[in-house]
């Protein structure tokens, strides 16, 4: 078993894999600023409150606790956010990760898994969107991301730095063992949202009703928050027993419209959900669906949590015991 760092390990789904890493048998030990992490996320024997770009301080904790490969979540992730502050956006996201390699190459550590993001294909021309549909982002956010696997592409070519991306899909859910769930502020994400609506009363926003789908709200792949972190797991396993460098889509290959996710949510906790249909947001398509079987064959990966209904009530249970108690 490796000893890992996981950057961003504070938030959502970098917590989530701290866990599930422990799990399989690996030491972990977890580096973020708790600029949007929480502290209470991570158990503080591990924690290291680091900024990415103080990379004296992170090489010399990579050297220390002898880290054997690095999975880096340590990113902002709004992408309306990133549109009025995209400087901001590129600072951090591809200026951090940055840093990062150079203390990781100082330290002589090599292998790292990145956090990449389905926004890199922009507006797909084809669903399901495999690996090699063009990159075109439509947002500084999935801009910064692209940028940062084409600094790890040529780190791969010249440093002998291998890295596996992950570009996934709508992370959802929440993994009940762990006690461990969605806590972004503000939140942006469709499911909390609607989960909150069901809480306060207040209505929730859906964006369109209008796209060329069965009911005229976008459709999304929605994978639950334990099997992404499973496909990060599998993959840095694979960089340290000697696996190359590759990028890949993690999904469930299943689309769900806004509707039927607000379907699920009614089923599940026996509550109408109150909502209002606002217009469509610029640079949402319509679709955006994975094609995953590349990870599957090469790493082995399967989601066993793609039921709405699961994802939902995972989600559901961890609002009702956290969420309210922060309002």
């Amino acid at each position: 078993m490796a000893k890992i760092l996981v950057t961003g390990g504070a938030g959502y789904i970098g917590s989530h894999t701290r866990y599930f890493l422990e799990q399989r048998g690996h030491s972990v030990m977890v580096v973020d600023n708790l600029s949007r992490g929480h502290r209470e996320l991570v158990p503080d024997k591990i924690l290291h409150v680091l900024d990415l770009h103080d990379k004296q301080r992170l090489a010399a904790l990579l050297k220390q606790e002898r880290i054997e490969a690095v999975i880096h979540f340590a990113a902002y992730i709004a992408v309306g956010e990133s549109t009025q502050h995209p400087e901001m956006y590129f600072a951090n996201n591809v200026g951090g990760s940055v840093s990062l390699f150079e203390a990781m190459i100082e330290a002589g550590v090599d292998k790292l898994v990145f956090s990449s993001t389905a926004a890199a294909y922009g507006t797909p021309k084809k669903v399901p969107i495999t690996e090699d549909q063009d990159i075109a982002p439509i947002n500084p956010y999935g801009e910064s991301k692209v940028m940062v696997e084409t600094i790890l592409d040529w780190l791969d070519r010249y440093r002998q730095f291998r890295s596996i991306s992950l570009r996934y899909f709508n992370a959802c859910g929440a993994e009940p063992a762990a006690g461990l769930g969605e806590l972004h502020d503000p939140e942006t994400h469709l499911i909390p949202l609607i989960l909150r609506a069901v809480q306060t009363g207040k209505p929730v926003t859906i964006f369109g009703d209008d796209y060329p789908t069965p009911d005229g709200t976008c459709i999304r792949d929605y994978i639950h928050v334990s099997d992404l972190s499973e496909a990060h797991i599998n993959a840095v396993e694979h960089l340290l027993n000697g696996g190359a460098s590759d990028i890949f889509n993690v999904g469930t290959g299943i689309g769900h419209t806004v509707k039927q996710v607000v379907d699920a949510v009614e089923k599940v906790t026996g509550k109408k959900v109150p909502s209002t249909i606002g217009p469509r947001r610029e640079g949402d398509p319509p679709s955006l669906v994975a094609d995953s079987r590349k990870l599957q064959t090469t790493l082995g990966w399967r989601p066993t949590r793609a039921d709405m209904e699961v994802i939902v009530r995972d989600a559901w249970h961890f609002a009702e015991a956290h969420v309210l108690k922060q309002k």
